[in-house]
């Protein structure tokens, strides 16, 4: 790509493609570079478009939620590929290999052929010796394939050799990709039936079959597809008759390609793609097809800067298989190899903030998650619906601090779960200021990077000691702020000292602490408002202000 790029003007396609094998090699920024190219001359480009939306997505993407863990499967070939994993329900497990070197190679690649096999799951995770499913397997490439729910109809793909259908170029043969059925009896696999929707003018692969049998999807180039291959399904209407192939549209399919549907019994279709924004080549993608949703990004570790496809999971055994090239053999040749997918448990927190005496939602209020030692994990500010949702660990217990202009903030915690969703109501109680009496206080101001009470911070609070000595019924609230250097995190921890450091003074001289109460705002509330703040405008938002309040 890059020595036909150097050469001349190439199309859009060209550049497009030499960006994605940038990007799966780590090079992001002449990835950019070259993306921002076919950007310009495909403006209109679904991928294009999504781009130029977020050219810099790759941060937030590994940011992202852990999904699932993964782990490389023992069965693999150390020399040769395997794809395409699929656990039934009798804990057989197929999959998709050219390991067979005793059966003669591939013209193209001098690789053997492909081949379906089977292998025993076993409940601790390992597997026995895999075996070739002789039964279906032809002289030619099989798999990958697709079983229904109970285990006795199989669709499967191979090639249209089976038909006797191939193309000629270039003085040879060339075949197409179609699919297949075949049906379980008395526990042998009868002979495979081609589906008559496959057609010589294009392939028909990745077959995946939905819990309830009634629906086939399946990834084609046929007539009607948006870019190198699209996502499709069909109605199965029983022997070996069906409906007409339905494309899945733009909620899935780019015009890049899409490849190797997979639908779970909870209406999610996983499949991958190289139209999307990912990290590298194909990587997976989900959406809920029921629900409508966009496509979202497995994420990490799933997804990795090189190809990573055939997602499918087992409810039954809350697993799920992939497969990726991220590994090289001992020549240094990256091969496809199976790796599990085990869910990460997690729950979903979602916290809303409400003003505790109307219900009202307050906007822009800020919602803090903490640790079980009262760490800070992560500041986040409430939209105008007052909410925040943050995505936590199972079976560990989490704290909640909210806090919002004119409120006084407050702590609410989430006991530890074993998963799915807890919802939070954080009410705050209105700050009521007191008109009727006038004290002249003046903000203190700290060191840099330090949360000690200075002589001059000092001489301010003598006087809020000495005004609440006066005023016995005086609430006073202190709010302490940083400057904007450091983390959010480290900051908001800073501004908690120097808040705890403020009230300590002034309970040590004789308050009690039922009158004094402190919040640290970190960097949320500055009050000098600067991008490249000068050592004086820092200095400024380094402070602890006092408001007095009524309980």
């Amino acid at each position: 790509y890059k020595k036909a790029i150097e050469a001349k003007q190439q199309d859009a396609e060209t550049y497009y493609r030499y960006a994605q094998m940038l990007k799966a090699d780590g090079q992001y920024e002449e990835y950019n570079k070259q993306m921002k190219k076919f950007a310009s001359m495909a403006p209109k480009d679904q991928r294009a478009v999504a781009f130029n939306q977020d050219p810099d997505y790759l941060p937030k993407l590994k940011s992202q939620t852990r999904l699932f863990n993964e782990k490389i499967l023992d069965i693999n070939d150390e020399e040769y590929g395997s794809f395409g994993a699929v656990l039934t329900n009798d804990n057989t497990f197929y999959f998709t290999s050219n390991r067979n070197t005793a059966r003669k190679k591939y013209g193209r690649d001098e690789q053997p052929y492909l081949d379906i096999y089977s292998a025993t799951y076993n409940g601790d995770g390992s597997m026995s010796e895999p075996t070739p499913l002789s039964s279906v397997n032809t002289q030619h490439h099989d798999g990958p394939i697709a079983i229904t729910a109970d285990g006795n109809t199989m669709y499967f793909a191979s090639e249209s050799y089976r038909e006797g259908d191939s193309e000629k170029g270039k003085g040879q043969k060339l075949s197409l990709i179609y699919l297949y059925k075949a049906t379980k009896k008395d526990g042998k696999w009868g002979t495979a039936v081609a589906l008559p929707f496959n057609n010589k003018a294009w392939n028909t692969n990745h077959p995946s079959v939905s819990k309830d049998g009634k629906w086939l999807y399946f990834s084609s180039n046929r007539k009607g597809t948006t870019g190198g291959a699209d996502i499709w399904k069909v109605e199965i209407k029983g022997g070996n008759s069906y409906g007409e192939p339905i494309n899945l549209g733009t909620k899935v399919n780019t015009e890049g390609r899409e490849d190797y549907p997979y639908i779970d019994g909870n209406d999610r279709l996983f499949f991958s793609s190289d139209g999307r924004k990912g990290f590298g080549a194909l990587d997976i993608f989900f959406i809920d097809e029921k629900k409508g949703t966009d496509a979202q990004n497995v994420g990490l570790p799933v997804n990795s800067p090189k190809d990573d496809f055939a997602f499918t999971f087992s409810k039954e055994k809350n697993i799920g298989f992939f497969t990726s090239n991220r590994e090289a053999n001992k020549d240094g040749v990256n091969i496809d190899k199976l790796y599990s997918a085990t869910p990460v448990c997690g729950v979903e927190a979602i916290v809303f903030v409400k003003d505790s005496e109307t219900g009202q939602p307050i906007a822009s209020a800020r919602v803090a998650i903490l640790d079980e030692k009262n760490n800070v994990i992560e500041t986040r500010t409430a939209g105008a619906d007052g909410k925040v949702t943050y995505n936590v660990d199972c079976n560990r217990a989490y704290k909640i601090q909210a806090m919002a202009d004119k409120y006084e903030s407050n702590t609410f915690p989430i006991a530890a779960n074993k998963g799915g969703t807890v919802n939070v109501d954080a009410n705050l109680k209105p700050i009521k200021v007191i008109v009727d009496v006038v004290i002249h206080l003046n903000e203190i101001y700290f060191e840099f990077n330090k949360s000690n009470i200075t002589k001059e911070a000092a001489f301010e609070l003598d006087k809020a000691v000495e005004a609440m000595k006066d005023n016995p019924a005086l609430v006073v609230l202190v709010k302490s702020h940083t400057d904007s250097r450091g983390s959010d995190k480290y900051n908001m921890r800073l501004s908690d000292r120097r808040a705890k450091a403020t009230v300590q003074y002034i309970i040590s001289k004789g308050i009690a602490k039922e009158r004094i109460s402190g919040q640290g705002y970190g960097e949320s509330e500055p009050k000098v408002n600067c991008t490249t703040c000068t050592e004086e405008e820092h200095a400024q938002n380094r402070r602890s202000e006092f408001i007095i309040v009524k309980k």
